[in-house]
This record gives C-alpha cells, structure tokens and sequence, in this order.
C-alpha cells in the first residue's frame, strides 16, 4: 500500500493537478455539467485505475464493481443481495488479471505481484488486495468531491472564502469530510471484553461505527450542523483512525484538492441547477446525479 500512502503520492502530484485542470476546463466548456460524471467521476477515473494498474482495455465496470463492493460490505439487505453477482464478477476478473499478470508496469498492482513472487503474501491474495484499493480508492474520491461541490454549491460564501484564500482547501476538505460523510458505518469486532459508556460488550460482539453520527456530535463540535472551513476539522473521523484508517485517504484528499484548486481559480460560482440524486447504498454515500451550472471567475 505504500503507493497510496501521502509521501509516495508526491510524484504524481503534477499530473494529478493536469489532470484536474484538463477536467475543469472541460466542463467550463460545457457550463452546466452532471458534477457527478464529469467532475467528481472523471477525476478518480483518470487517475486511481492506471496508479492500482488496471487494465486499460477492462474499465468500463470499475463504477459499478466498486459499489457492490461497499453494498455487500454492509448490512445484508436487498441492497446485497442484488450485488451479489457483480461481486462475483468482480473477483472472478481480478483472479483472471492476476493469473495472466495483465497489471501495469510499475503500477501498484504489479507490486502487489512482485510481494507474491517473493513470499511475502500469497497469490491467492493478490486479486483481492487489488479489488481493496481500486474500489475505495474510486468510491470515496468520487462521494469526497461530488459532496464538496454540493455543499459549496449552497454555502457560497464558503466558496468565496476559498477562492480569496486556497491555504484554506486542506481544511475545508476535512470540513465536507465532517459535514457528509463518505461512509455511512462500519461494522467492527470487539477482540475482548470491553465497557463503554456504561454498555458491556463481550469479545465476539459486533459493533457499528457511525461516522457520520460521530461527525455531527454536538458533544464535540460547535454547531455541528453548519458548514464552516474556518473550524479546525482536523478530527473529523470520516476516513476511520488509527489501525482502520482508509489507507487511500491521502490519494483521496490529493484528487480533492487539486480539484479545488482548478475549480478555485477558475469558478466564481457553482450553482444547483436541478434537484440532486442521491446514489443508494449501504456504505458509501454520494450523488447519483449533480447537476450543476459553472460561473467563470
């Protein structure tokens, strides 16, 4: 994973904010824009396939792969059930890549191959790990971005802020991370018995992490319901802590700013020009459909 921690993300930083601009300008072209697809999609698609090694002729799916990877992740529902098959689909083509070795050179994946070749994992393991970091690394870029231009769509003096001040991005990006939260919950194991806040929990016990419960806390935070970048957001818990930490969050938050950047030096508004979609979904939550009108700066 060491592709994706922040330190080894610096060499492709350039072509990350390219990439950002290259998906900016193009959508200024357009005016009004599903932020979905063309902002908040094109970005991690452009990216986090060729950083994993995916094949670049098998990507058409990657999308909805990854959100039935976070559908079965959740509760057992309907929602899991249906995605079922397209997890199946998802593991059967990952084995098939790392059978023929048909990752990209120099590309995470082709890592993970090499880790194998030399005893350090079993290549049994290798098609799973690669479907671990395509699938987050996409779902929560896209949930990150698509909410942040939501919420400075209608809070747009909080954008004006960014724009007289971009220092202000990385917090703010913990702020959309507090203020709506990639993930909904996870599900954690209780290793042994335990108290807390008075409920005893045996080892074996299942508990759920509500992130975007933690997030809004009054508890912990001033006006938990209102979007402010000038709040120290630091300790949102968004992207999980300590040993569950996304491991992709620093991939995440590199796409998410070079986003704002672009968009911040071009924009003067973004503004709702419909009603938006939210996708359904047992963990992740983000927008189906966006849509959007961009006011060149």
């Amino acid at each position: 994973a060491h592709r994706i921690l922040p330190r080894a993300l610096r060499s492709i930083s350039d072509s990350v904010d390219r990439q950002a601009a290259d998906v900016v300008d193009a959508a200024l072209r357009q005016g009004t824009v599903d932020a979905v697809a063309d902002l908040a999609t094109a970005l991690p698609m452009a990216v986090v396939p060729d950083l994993v090694g995916w094949p670049r002729d098998q990507r058409g799916r990657l999308l909805e792969w990854g959100g039935a990877t976070f559908d079965i992740l959740g509760p057992f529902n309907r929602h899991a059930v249906r995605a079922l098959p397209a997890v199946s689909q998802t593991l059967r083509f990952a084995r098939k890549v790392v059978r023929q070795r048909a990752v990209i050179d120099g590309s995470l994946g082709h890592d993970v191959l090499l880790a194998a070749d030399n005893g350090r994992l079993s290549h049994a393991e290798c098609s799973a790990l690669m479907i671990d970091y395509i699938a987050p690394s996409l779902d929560t870029t896209i949930s990150a971005i698509s909410n942040a231009l939501y919420v400075f769509a209608t809070h747009p003096d909080q954008w004006q802020m960014i724009r007289s001040d971009p220092t202000l991005i990385p917090n703010a990006i913990n702020e959309v991370i507090r203020y709506e939260s990639p993930l909904r919950a996870f599900s954690r194991m209780v290793i042994s018995d335990t108290e807390i806040a008075g409920t005893v929990l045996d080892a074996g016990d299942r508990v759920l992490v509500l992130y975007a419960s933690a997030n809004r806390d009054k508890r912990e935070w001033d006006a938990p319901d209102t979007f402010d970048i000038g709040r120290d957001a630091n300790r949102q818990l968004g992207f999980g802590q300590g040993a569950h930490a996304c491991a992709g969050q620093g991939l995440a938050r590199m796409e998410t700013s070079a986003m704002l950047r672009a968009l911040a030096e071009r924009v003067d508004r973004i503004e709702l020009t419909g009603p938006p979609v939210w996708a359904v979904n047992n963990v992740i939550r983000r927008h189906d459909r966006l849509p959007i009108r961009l006011v060149s700066a």
